[in-house]
C-alpha cells in the first residue's frame, strides 16, 4: 500500500481531491525549541512569576509531579551553568609565594572579579608564622580567592619590620584595604576565626563569621566572672 505521506505527484492529486488527508507536518528542531519556550512561559505564569529559587518545597514538588518537565529542565540547565562558572573561578586553593618581579602579574593583573589577599612577612616573627598558617586554611576554604605571600624586603625593599605582619587586600588589581602591624592584627593570641572575621569585613571572602569572635569571648568571660561573684 502506498504511503499517503510520501511526496509524489499522485498523492498530491489525491490530497487536492480530498481522497487522502493532508500530509502530516514534520516537527523541526525549531518547533521543539518554540514548544519548550512556550512551556517555560506557561509554567512561570502558573506560578505567578516566581523564580525557582523563591519557591517552597511544596511548589517545587508540584512542578516535579506535573507531566511537562520543561521548566525543570531549563532550571537544571541554568544551575549546571552556574556550577560550571563557580568551578572555573575555584582555581586557587593554595597560598602562592611571590617576589617583586611577580607582583604586577599575580596581583595587579589577577583578573576580573578576583580578590587577592597578600601577606608581607618575615621569618622569625611568630605572628607572621601564625598568619601564614591561617592563610593556608583560608585558601583551602575559599578557593575563588587568591592568597599570596611574600617576604617583605623581597617584595618591597627596606620595608620596615615594625609594620609586620602586613595584609594588603586587592580587588581587580586595586588595593581596597590594609592591615598593618601587630596591633591591627591583634597580636600572637589572634585566633583563626578572628583572622577570618577581619578579612571577611573587607568583603574579600564570603565568611559566615559576622560577629567579632574576640568580643563574644570577652562577653562570655565577663558573664562567667559576674556569675562567680554572685555565687560568693
Amino acid at each position: 500500500m502506498q504511503n499517503p505521506n510520501e511526496d509524489t505527484e499522485w498523492n498530491d492529486v489525491l490530497r487536492a481531491k480530498g481522497i487522502i488527508p493532508p500530509k502530516e507536518k514534520e516537527v523541526t528542531e525549531e518547533d521543539l525549541v518554540t514548544m519548550l519556550e512556550q512551556t517555560i512561559e506557561d509554567k512561570q505564569a502558573a506560578t505567578k512569576g516566581k523564580n525557582m529559587s523563591d519557591m517552597n518545597l511544596d511548589e517545587l514538588d508540584e512542578l516535579e509531579d506535573s507531566e511537562d518537565e520543561g521548566i525543570l529542565l531549563e532550571y537544571r540547565r541554568k544551575r549546571i551553568a552556574e556550577i560550571k562558572a563557580l568551578a572555573d573561578k575555584s582555581k586557587f586553593g593554595t597560598v602562592l609565594e611571590i617576589s617583586a618581579q611577580d607582583y604586577v602579574h599575580e596581583i595587579n593583573k589577577a583578573g576580573e572579579g578576583v580578590w587577592v589577599i597578600l601577606h608581607l612577612y618575615k621569618q622569625g616573627i611568630p605572628l607572621c608564622a601564625l598568619i601564614n598558617q591561617y592563610m593556608n586554611n583560608l585558601a583551602t576554604k575559599f578557593r575563588t580567592v587568591k592568597f599570596v605571600k611574600s617576604i617583605s624586603t623581597t617584595c618591597i625593599p627596606n620595608y620596615p619590620d615594625k609594620n609586620l605582619p602586613t595584609i594588603f587586600i586587592y580587588f581587580e588589581g586595586e588595593m581596597k584595604k590594609q592591615l598593618v602591624g601587630p596591633i591591627e592584627l591583634r597580636g600572637p593570641n589572634m585566633t583563626q576565626d578572628e583572622f577570618e572575621y577581619l578579612i571577611g569585613k573587607t568583603g574579600a571572602i564570603p565568611t559566615d563569621i559576622m560577629e567579632d569572635p574576640r568580643v563574644v569571648v570577652k562577653d562570655k568571660l565577663f558573664s562567667d566572672l559576674k556569675d562567680l561573684n554572685n555565687d560568693w
